[in-house]
């Protein structure tokens, strides 16, 4: 696994300095050209300026890679042909010589195999609406049951069932905090109308807790909920309008699996003139930032 790490991400780890992985399916399948790719640029350039060392992670032509240089970023933004990796897409692309960008599941598996410990997104997957009918929950889940990232979210996509989706993270021994909040986040608001099991205020109480978990030997993540500013929300009566006309658009048009995230996300981007994008990118960036901010407190 080391073949496919970057020489800078390789030399960051060997001397000990803070490293943060980064995903790639926002490059290939979140946001919109060339918004991607500056998004992409920018939450390096957030890390660096912290003195941490980015670690985008992505398979390009069939080659995993944990660090991928600014060409390679560019190459895959621009690529139609990309596919959503998951864990276990990987082997698939792998052997195909396919790109594609990696999920939370598979970032966060990439990243621990390499021994990053730190690792931010935007909106987490999760249990979707209807799950116990159709049984579709994101493999993102049972990945944080088994991989000890500490990973930095906006809560769960609120295109999801974020009740079930804490009830799971529960059942799967992922410790979630709240950090400044006693809510859970919604991802597009602040406050998602459940509490947070925990409540941090520091990237040192963070990496307490970290520590205490990796004594123990829990081999499961640690999910650090970060709410979007109130001030970069969506209003929350057009958010629920918004929502409930897009899971009614995805159920009319018969969009199931892996297809009903970008489905809505694109829904939400049309019904909301852009709106939700911008909230995404701040939620996105912020997220990063406090993910480096906890990698250097490590």
């Amino acid at each position: 696994m080391d073949s496919y790490v970057s020489e800078e991400v390789a030399a960051a780890l060997a001397a000990g300095r803070p490293v943060v992985a980064l995903e790639s399916t926002i490059i290939t399948h979140g946001l919109p050209r060339p918004r991607n790719l500056d998004v992409a640029v920018a939450a390096e350039e957030v890390l660096r300026h912290q003195g941490v060392t980015p670690a985008t992670v992505g398979v390009l032509r069939g080659k995993v890679t944990v660090g991928l240089s600014i060409d390679e970023l560019r190459t895959l933004s621009l690529d139609d042909a990309a596919i959503k990796c998951s864990i276990r897409d990987l082997p698939v692309a792998m052997a195909r010589g396919a790109s594609g960008g990696t999920t939370v599941a598979a970032t966060a598996f990439l990243a621990h195999r390499a021994g990053i410990k730190v690792f931010p997104t935007g909106g987490l997957g999760g249990v979707h609406r209807g799950a116990s009918q159709t049984y579709d929950e994101s493999a993102d889940l049972v990945a944080l049951s088994q991989i000890p990232v500490v990973m930095v979210s906006a809560g769960v996509k609120s295109i999801l069932d974020v009740g079930a989706t804490l009830e799971r993270l529960e059942t799967l021994n992922v410790a979630v905090l709240g950090y400044g909040t006693d809510a859970f986040p919604g991802f597009y608001i602040a406050d998602s109308g459940f509490p947070a099991p925990f409540r941090v205020d520091t990237p040192a109480e963070v990496t307490a807790i970290a520590h205490a978990r990796d004594a123990l030997g829990i081999e499961a993540a640690v999910l650090v909920a970060r709410p979007v500013p109130v001030e970069h929300q969506l209003d929350a009566d057009l958010h629920a309008q918004v929502l409930a006309d897009a899971l009614a658009a995805a159920d009319a048009q018969g969009i199931h699996g892996h297809d009903v995230t970008p489905f809505l996300l694109d829904f939400f981007h049309t019904a909301t003139h852009g709106a939700s994008e911008a909230t995404n990118v701040e939620i996105y960036l912020g997220n990063v930032a406090l993910g480096g901010q906890i990698a250097a407190a490590w």
